[in-house]
């Protein structure tokens, strides 16, 4: 057993996650990072809502190796790009909801744009309504190195903040620490339900 302790808040968000129903049956991964060259992520095929520390796998980032030889999420790699890409990133939170799922499938550019909504505040750095905050959007893929490529290739190009949606998927948000990725994941996720209902609202 790892005594680490972001790891036990980790363990309380994905508690937290699977009470609101945002990882279902069995879906969606957790990870933290645990030093610089490693993070320790959720096995795979595991019920989010009743992980425990034993049920996360050491991961290297460079490589995506597990030294154990232990199955982790099937998105690993999308987890170590993110550690990769920010060397402040501490936690990464990846679920599958229906307003992320929905909204990913309605939204036919590369990326949701978010703008008008207080909440937009819960985001880190962002400090008023008025800003419009991109949202990337990736079409999904079952190839995760191709998946991995094509973000780290946008991430060169263009700013890639606060999280990213992969199309009839998911999201796949990340903090500082733990508490930041829970917060983002919870402002994300209402200002989704804000732009779903105001989308069928507009559409009516």
């Amino acid at each position: 057993m790892i005594d680490f302790l972001p790891l036990d808040q980790l363990v309380a968000a994905c508690h937290w996650i699977g009470a609101k129903g945002w990882a279902p049956a069995t879906g969606g991964n957790m990870s933290v990072r645990q030093d610089a060259r490693y993070c320790l992520l959720s096995e795979s095929g595991k019920d989010k809502g009743s992980l425990t520390r034993d049920d996360f796998i050491q991961v290297e980032i460079a490589t995506s190796h597990v030294p154990s030889g232990r199955k982790p999420s099937a998105e690993t790699g999308l987890h170590t790009l993110i550690y990769r890409l920010f060397p402040e990133a501490g936690a990464v939170l990846h679920t599958h909801t229906v307003n992320s799922t929905v909204l990913s499938r309605v939204e036919k550019g590369n990326a949701l744009l978010l703008s008008g909504y207080e909440m937009q505040k819960t985001l880190a750095g962002q400090q008023t309504h008025i800003n419009t905050v991109p949202i990337a959007l990736f079409e999904n893929h079952q190839d995760i190195a191709a998946l991995v490529s094509r973000i780290e290739s946008y991430a060169r190009e263009q700013p890639l903040n606060y999280g990213f949606l992969l199309r009839g998927h998911g999201l796949t948000c990340w903090g500082r620490d733990v508490s930041e990725a829970r917060r983002h994941l919870e402002g994300l996720e209402f200002l989704f339900e804000c732009e779903l209902q105001r989308r069928l609202l507009e559409a009516k």
